[in-house]
């Protein structure tokens, strides 16, 4: 049994103590006929190799059972890198809960292309299944001395914010798991509010920035855009479900995670 390294020297420099918290992880890198694909595992216990498969929906279930196994929270990366992971490998996929929608890597294609669906669009296709996913923004940065260079792989393009009890690891990957987080390119939220009736999202203003929230149900239909600040969306009780992305007026986004509605 391979044991992953610690990170308790981290966590123990002068001063970091309450104010910042490495978990340890790993990217188990796999591939099938060529097909990049690779899986987070958060909160390791033990190292992880590549499990392998006969399809790219066997090898990514082998990995999460893997990860799983190994006391590890699974999440799935960059479903569009090399075009490697289709809507259908993600549907067949059990035990996940996480899988990246931004990834802030140049050439992971998050928007899609060439009728290849963008990763929003595979979020509502796995949403309206019925399945629950909940979506990630990472940097999935390499390159750390060219911050100046969109070409290259940086720190800072996307990232999480979870409603954690404590900055505690086990806390923080549990609260991803029941999705009470939001993701965010650049946008920061400051209170997120859901209760039987409706869905509240308050934005930390700054400078002039304006807001665009869109909530969002089955099969990516638009149900309400709001400019408010908070925005507010009442359930009507047939969504299914509802998520929101907000835009602000400079161009970065956050996304808030899905709640069923209704019968689900």
């Amino acid at each position: 049994m391979s044991v992953c390294a610690s990170v308790d020297g981290l966590n123990a420099l002068h001063g970091a103590d309450g104010k910042f918290l490495a978990i340890r992880g790993e990217e188990v890198t796999d591939v099938f006929a060529r097909a990049p694909i690779h899986i987070n595992g958060l909160n390791l216990e033990q190292l992880v190799p590549p499990q392998g498969g006969e399809s790219v929906a066997e090898v990514l279930q082998h990995n999460i059972d893997a990860i799983r196994d190994a006391g590890g929270v699974p999440h799935i990366n960059h479903p569009n890198y090399r075009w490697a992971i289709s809507t259908e490998d993600l549907l067949r996929i059990q035990n996940d809960k996480l899988f990246e929608i931004f990834n802030g890597h140049p050439h992971t294609n998050d928007f899609g292309g060439g009728g290849v669906p963008g990763l929003e669009e595979v979020w509502d296709a796995i949403l309206t299944s019925g399945k629950m996913i909940y979506g990630i923004a990472v940097d999935d940065a390499h390159v750390f001395k060219k911050p100046w260079d969109p070409s290259s792989a940086r720190p800072g393009q996307g990232w999480v914010v979870a409603r954690a009890p404590k900055l505690d690891a086990g806390a923080i990957v549990a609260a991803l798991e029941r999705g009470d987080f939001f993701a965010s390119t650049g946008v920061e939220i400051e209170e997120i509010v859901i209760d039987e009736t409706s869905m509240t999202i308050e934005m930390r203003e700054r400078s002039d920035t304006k807001f665009t929230t869109k909530f969002i149900g089955a099969k990516g239909r638009v149900l309400v855009i709001s400019t408010d600040n908070p925005a507010r969306y009442e359930f009507v009780g047939d969504e299914r479900y509802v998520r929101a992305r907000v835009e602000d007026s400079n161009g970065k986004l956050a996304w808030v995670q899905p709640v069923w509605v209704g019968n689900e």
